[in-house]
């Protein structure tokens, strides 16, 4: 299978003390960008929860989240702190003196200032011991949501595969009655300017028409182009950068057969192939 390098994921795990929770994100990038948005009290473990995430992906802008939060007991309370709050205090009347009319902060104010309610510390031993697993689990989650999300990626490009070789098939049998349009058309004007039957001089010509719009070696590298494709995306695994190439270089059949058009309908085929292709293009951005 395919992986898309789009998903989410998360878990988490409650605790007596609170709970802990790892959550992971990512959107396509040409190369694996890892941030890591963790508690200080867990920050000793960001190397290992590195190399956990990084031997289960390849590309993306991964963002991996981890977040504890304690539970609060009547046993085991926020605690104020006091030194803060003196701090606060002593600011206060600063200002006072400076500006009479200023209001004084409010009890309300005071407890939500950052730093004075001071939750309870978490046992980091335990948080430590708990987080490797936790992390393995998510990057699971997260790694078969990518998976179910290449699945659908992998059908729409099969089908777009299909309706190239669709209309491909409908190019090569146009050539010939074109050639044979042109003869015509080319018979008349020579004849009507030179008065001659000059045989030679427009077979030559009718030859160099035909090499000019012959067709077959676009065909031949546009089916094998959407042949490796079918290979690549059989094989699975990490395909993103390859399938990206192809896409480039079946646009650049794709023009050229719509150069060498003389004919409406072909035409119309090489304009109907290179929506397909950007429409697979947009898709393959998103596949690692």
């Amino acid at each position: 299978m395919i992986f898309s390098m789009t998903g989410f994921a998360s878990v988490a795990t409650e605790l007596d003390f609170g709970s802990l929770a790892v959550e992971l994100r990512a959107v396509n990038h040409r190369y694996l960008d890892l941030q890591v948005r963790m508690p200080d009290e867990l920050r000793m473990l960001e190397p290992m929860l590195r190399e956990i995430l990084a031997a289960g992906l390849t590309r993306g802008k991964v963002e991996c989240r981890v977040a504890f939060s304690a539970r609060q007991s009547g046993q085991n309370p926020a605690q104020i702190n006091l030194s803060l709050v003196q701090l606060l205090a002593q600011w206060s009347r600063e200002v006072q003196d400076i500006l009479p009319g200023a209001s004084g902060l409010s009890v309300a104010d005071v407890l939500r200032w950052n730093g004075v309610l001071q939750n309870p510390s978490a046992p980091a031993d335990t948080l430590q011991a708990i987080l490797p697993d936790l992390v393995r689990q998510v990057l699971r989650e997260f790694t078969e949501a990518r998976r179910r999300e290449g699945e659908k990626m992998q059908d729409f490009l099969q089908q777009r595969i299909e309706q190239i070789e669709t209309l491909c098939a409908t190019v090569a049998p146009r050539i010939p009655a074109a050639i044979a349009a042109y003869e015509e058309k080319l018979a008349a004007r020579l004849q009507t300017v030179l008065q001659t039957g000059e045989d030679e001089r427009l077979r030559q010509e009718i030859t160099l028409f035909a090499s000019k719009i012959d067709v077959d070696e676009e065909l031949t590298r546009l089916q094998a182009h959407l042949t490796e494709m079918k290979r690549v995306l059989a094989k699975g695994g990490v395909a993103g950068k390859r399938l990206d190439f192809l896409m480039q270089e079946l646009h650049r059949e794709a023009n050229t057969l719509g150069a060498k058009s003389v004919d409406a309908e072909v035409s119309r085929v090489s304009m109907e192939m290179k929506l397909i292709i950007e429409q697979m293009r947009e898709q393959i951005q998103n596949i690692e």
